[in-house]
């Protein structure tokens, strides 16, 4: 899929101004609200833009506590094991990865005795053999996709004649 300038300048106002509706970005960006239409509808079909509900902070949800936990798994228990991650609320990612460890969680606890709670259950699932935990101390850069956007849409843009 290719995404240009104006899928560019769309996407920006999307992350920018969550709230504000198709005709207030048509009428920013300048163009017809039809034409903005099509765009976001063709960037939800490839897949571009995911999902529309709001950024939830689980700490102020009462869970301050966030780690990564990697899960080494018996071998050929992968599946089974990625879907019963989904039964444990706390978990809010899993990603299946490459190195050390066959998954790798993003866990949130009320404190520390909860997270270790959250560990143990993992490490009772069958099909995990062992677990490592890192804790998050501060976050660094939070989640973010506006550089990248910006950086595509930087990439669309037909190159300009310079002076010789």
């Amino acid at each position: 899929m290719t995404v240009d300038t104006l899928d560019t300048r769309i996407l920006r106002l999307l992350i920018e101004q969550p709230r504000t509706s198709v005709r207030e970005y048509a009428r920013i960006l300048g163009v017809a609200r039809g034409t903005l239409q099509a765009r976001l509808d063709r960037l939800e079909r490839d897949g571009v833009i995911t999902g529309t509900g709001p950024h939830l902070s689980p700490a102020a949800l009462g869970h301050p506590v966030l780690a990564f936990v990697h899960i080494e798994v018996t071998q050929g228990h992968l599946d089974e094991v990625g879907d019963a991650l989904a039964a444990i609320p706390e978990i809010i990612e899993a990603f299946s990865i490459t190195g050390s460890g066959d998954l790798l969680t993003r866990v949130v606890a009320r404190d520390n005795g909860h997270l270790e709670d959250v560990v143990q259950r993992l490490i009772r699932m069958p099909g995990v053999v062992r677990t490592r935990t890192e804790m998050a101390l501060r976050e660094r850069v939070p989640h973010r996709l506006l550089p990248l956007v910006e950086s595509v849409g930087r990439a669309a843009e037909p190159a300009r004649p310079t002076d010789a």
